[in-house]
């Protein structure tokens, strides 16, 4: 020791500062290797969204088809691809339909789901089941999670929402600790509407309005979700769900008839899963998935033009699948990963369309393999990927489409070009393989023997800008993406009714678009706050197919060129006051862009009021919605008018 110790008395010098309010908002994460949009579960109330298809609608190039009615079917369809190009992930697992490929997004409520992310291209996670890397675009939902304090064990939020098309839905949320390691969350929920509402007949010079029949509905759903964690980086979880509806499906309304009997739908689906993670201080990560799922559907259609006189048509489709990913941490700036997942798909029915074309009852065993890999130098960010699919099919009766083996790169990128973080550039090239589905190939009235599968090359080239300010804005994030999506062997459905549609290839396809977000936040006053998001997409969608058709260079049917979503709302205190528009403009329903098949654009408000606040310590929510605020009469499908102007109120009590 170089130096005594010597010790001196200390003074008290402590003083008492001023207290010192901050007022921040968290940023929405824009800064992403892939174009991310996300809605998280304090916003539903304020995009009018009463199931998950309202609450993505408002995405840039997203565009949902909507048979109208609060039963209606509703799928997503993103940059000019089919929904079939889009998969939908149940907390890191995907809802597969091998029957026809599309999620019916209108089944799934919003009480126990945290947030919604849709991801272009891929997730940016590497350590994800190689089915999130099969597809062009992959919407993500994630269920709520118990997160209790230490000295409550439980939660349980109960609510009821009514209105119109005579709507009764009631829910309810139970959260339990049952150790420190165990706890559940349990989420179940009833819906009953008859559905019936106004719209106007289009087309014929009047202005007769009628009423919409057959559109109602009975639903019931329960999902239980069991968790188990010894730590962030060793956790299981398992997910039972199980989904029950009866809703008719009214016909097409033409030449300004409304149909005379309505067709029906029942629906019948349950599956159970399994997930395990575990991560080690050694840069390894495991993530293992089970699932097995078994979805009941029954047509009915009491008019249709067979030797019966009505369809009347039941199947059942089941699905065992199995999915492991490990991932390694090379060096801190290089990570690697390698995922396979086997499923095993089968359809059944007991009904023929004909007695001389038996359905084949199919079988399809699909094995995936991908390589990928994270690498960051510097600012520059790279990702890629190496999927290959493997398909093997076999029917009990006819012939079976035959086996594929397909390889789908992927090359990801981001830069931060200056010091500041606040500024990045991003693009993708993306290869993906659009594989036919089991309506595709073996249902009868949609089969189409020369029917190709459907090859999509994607390329994405971004920018986002996001930053925290001080003054009178909380925060800023903007998001421009412009894309190029050329499809070979486009496949293009002309839906006539749910169950009854054309499939053909529309040969090749060039997709050129631009999405543009902008999201920010302020404080008008010292108590008062606004958000503001607004979202623009510019889709051009033509046939290039062949120079000498009719229909080249012809936008292809049902994607409008121009949409606008923009939501704001201002919050004081316990109360929110929200505003949402949605414009589309003109779009065709078939590919021939003559003027008799165009559908027109639209612009549709809508608006909310919410208000929480406190009795007897107990939090409450209630909530009104006006829906179409100006009552306007529109067609997202042609011949299938949506409703006008509805209502919705809403009150949540949590204990």
């Amino acid at each position: 020791m170089i130096f005594p110790s010597v010790s001196f008395a200390q003074t008290d010098t402590a003083k008492k500062l001023k207290e010192v309010k901050i007022n921040t908002a968290p940023i929405p994460e824009v800064q992403s290797i892939a174009p991310l949009q996300k809605i998280s579960a304090n916003a539903f109330e304020q995009y009018n969204a009463f199931n998950v298809a309202d609450a993505v609608r408002n995405f840039s190039g997203v565009n949902i088809k909507d048979y109208g009615g609060i039963g209606g079917l509703k799928t997503i369809s993103v940059r000019g691809l089919s929904a079939n190009h889009t998969i939908v992930l149940y907390d890191g697992v995907q809802l597969n339909d091998a029957e026809n490929g599309q999620v019916d997004l209108s089944k799934f409520n919003l009480q126990n789901v945290q947030e919604i992310t849709l991801y272009n291209g891929q997730p940016p996670n590497i350590c994800q089941p190689a089915r999130s890397f099969s597809a062009a675009s992959v919407l993500s939902i994630k269920t709520i999670k118990p997160a209790l304090s230490s000295n409550k064990s439980y939660l349980i939020t109960a609510g009821i929402k009514g209105g119109s098309f005579g709507l009764f839905n009631p829910y309810l949320l139970w959260q339990q600790r049952i150790s420190n390691n165990w706890s559940f969350v349990v989420n179940s929920y009833l819906e009953n509407a008859n559905g019936r509402y106004k719209y106007k007949n289009q087309g014929d010079g009047s202005d007769s309005v009628r009423t919409r029949t057959g559109s109602d509905i009975s639903a019931q759903q329960i999902d239980g979700a069991l968790y188990w964690a010894k730590n962030d980086s060793n956790k299981f979880n398992l997910h039972i769900n199980y989904y029950n509806s009866d809703r008719g499906l009214p016909g097409a309304v033409i030449l300004y008839a409304p149909p005379t009997v309505a067709s029906r739908l029942w629906n019948q689906d349950f599956f159970v899963q399994a997930g395990y993670e575990h991560t080690w201080n050694n840069g390894f990560h495991l993530l293992i998935n089970t699932k097995l799922s078994k979805n009941y559907l029954h047509y009915l259609n009491p008019v249709f033009l067979n030797i019966e006189g009505r369809l009347d048509q039941h199947f059942t489709q089941r699905e065992f699948y199995q999915s492991a990913a490990l991932a390694y941490r090379i060096t801190n700036n290089w990570e690697v990963s390698y995922a396979i997942d086997a499923s095993l798909n089968d359809l059944n029915t007991q009904y023929n369309f004909t007695p001389a074309t038996p359905f084949p009852i199919p079988t399809r065993f699909t094995l995936l393999n991908v390589l990928a890999s994270n690498y960051t130098i510097g600012k520059l960010h790279l990702q890629g990927s190496l999927l290959n699919t493997n398909t093997v099919e076999s029917v009990k009766i006819g012939k079976a489409a035959p086996s594929r083996n397909i390889y789908s790169p992927t090359l990801m990128a981001s830069i931060q070009p200056f010091e500041a973080p606040n500024f990045r550039l991003r693009g993708f090239y993306k290869s993906i393989f659009r594989n036919l589905t089991f309506n595709d190939l073996y249902y009868e009235p949609v089969i189409n023997p020369n029917l190709k599968p459907e090859f999509t090359k994607e390329f994405d080239l971004g920018a986002t800008y996001s930053k925290g300010l001080n003054g009178f804005f909380n925060y800023i994030t903007l998001t421009v993406d412009a894309y190029y999506n050329n499809v070979t062997n486009k496949i293009v459905f002309i839906p006539h009714d749910p169950f009854n549609s054309s499939v053909t290839n529309a040969g090749k396809a060039d997709i050129k678009g631009l999405d543009v977000g902008l999201k920010t936040q302020a404080n008008l006053t010292q108590e008062w706050k606004g958000t503001l998001s607004v979202n623009y997409s510019y889709e051009q969608a033509i046939n290039v197919t062949d120079p000498a058709s009719s229909n080249y260079l012809n936008q292809l049917p049902y994607i409008p060129k121009n949409t606008l979503a923009l939501n704001a709302g201002i919050d004081h205190g316990h109360l929110g006051v929200y505003y949402n528009q949605v414009l589309s403009s003109q779009r065709y329903y078939n590919n021939n862009n003559d003027s008799g098949d165009n559908l027109p654009g639209y612009s549709i408000s809508d608006a909310s009021i919410v208000y929480r606040f406190l009795t007897k310590r107990i939090p409450v929510m209630a909530s009104f919605e006006v829906n179409n605020i100006f009552n306007k009469y529109y067609s997202v499908i042609q011949s299938y008018p949506m409703p006008g102007r509805s209502y919705r109120i809403s009150l949540q009590i949590t204990i």
